[in-house]
């Protein structure tokens, strides 16, 4: 098999622990500057999948390319290549945030005068300079996270893993972090492989997600895709007069309203041709809404029908062929 180029590339991924299949043969292909998510219940195989990539554990079968390396025979270039961040902040609560800096470029074999360098921009970057030299007992959860990921940054990889970065953190220091990781891509070109629990934190910041449930991939797409796979979104049509409001219900047959907001409700998947193919009916009765606004089904929706086991998923969904890649799923 020929290395493929992407930045992370796997192709049939297996890991057992014992009588337990964790990791049922899963497939990625991740882009180089892109944020990737894998979203799953608790046990889906998430922190299993980064131990594997990151070379923290083998897998039972399957190849992975990481930054153009093969994971199996060439672990030590890979580790050269990628960053990791953790569920819990990976600092010495004894030192200070610079000493913590510091350290860690020796183990990256820096100099001492590159160490002391590196350590000074990263808390320029991650708006810690004015606590490096304070110890890190004084350091908020969301200071900790923001060293520990600056920690992860020493050595200048070109592949971060990022599980759960933002765990346990208030909701400011969450979007700080989203920041951060946003600028890390767009200004650094790194590649971010993301595990998360926060739905919103995959919706604002991955361009593609992934679904693992029971050890398989059930889909992948971008955000706007996979809402599309779940059912019942709509349009709502807000007409100026109850007139309009009844010919427009007339004209497009439903009868989905509100008198009261002067709304229509029309099922679409909020897609382009659906709107295209709405507003020309509407333009053929000569009929113009004041308000036109799409509901589409959130990334909760998407996920709970994509790993609820007690009833059959998504028996009426029809997605696109050609913008969501859907694998492994047992319908």
């Amino acid at each position: 098999m020929s290395m493929p180029s992407s930045a992370i590339a796997v192709r049939g991924l297996r890991k057992s622990f014992k009588d337990k299949l964790v990791l049922d043969g899963i497939d990625l292909d991740i882009k180089e500057g892109s944020v990737f998510s894998l979203l799953g219940p608790n046990g889906a195989g998430k922190t299993t999948t980064v131990r594997i990539l990151s070379t923290l554990s083998k897998p039972d079968a399957g190849q992975a390319w990481i930054a153009g390396k093969e994971l199996a025979r060439e672990p030590d270039a890979v580790r050269a290549a990628i960053g990791v961040t953790g569920q819990f902040a990976a600092v010495d609560g004894l030192l200070t945030g610079f000493e913590n800096l510091v350290l860690m470029g020796k183990l990256h074999h820096l100099g001492k005068r590159e160490s002391r360098q590196r350590a000074t921009e990263l808390l320029e970057k991650f708006d810690l300079a004015e606590a490096a030299g304070k110890s890190l007992a004084t350091y908020s959860g969301g200071m900790r996270r923001r060293l520990d990921l600056a920690m992860t940054l020493v050595g200048k990889p070109r592949i971060i893993f990022l599980d759960e970065p933002t765990a346990g953190l208030d909701p400011r220091s969450r979007r700080t972090m989203w920041q951060i990781i946003h600028d890390l891509v767009d200004q650094d070109g790194v590649t971010i492989f993301l595990t998360t629990q926060y739905l919103e934190e995959a919706d604002q910041l991955a361009d593609r997600i992934a679904v693992l449930d029971q050890g398989r991939l059930v889909a992948e797409g971008t955000s706007a895709e996979l809402k599309l796979l779940v059912p019942g979104g709509h349009v709502s049509l807000r007409f100026t007069d109850a007139a309009a409001l009844d010919l427009a219900a007339r004209a497009l047959r439903t009868n989905n309203r509100d008198e009261e907001e002067l709304t229509l409700q029309v099922p679409s998947d909020g897609g382009v041709k659906s709107l295209y193919s709405l507003l020309d009916q509407l333009n053929r009765a000569d009929l113009e809404p004041a308000e036109l606004t799409v509901h589409t089904p959130d990334l909760d929706d998407v996920f709970l029908a994509l790993t609820d086991h007690s009833t059959q998923r998504l028996a009426a969904a029809s997605p696109p062929a050609a913008s969501i890649t859907e694998t492994g799923a047992d319908r």
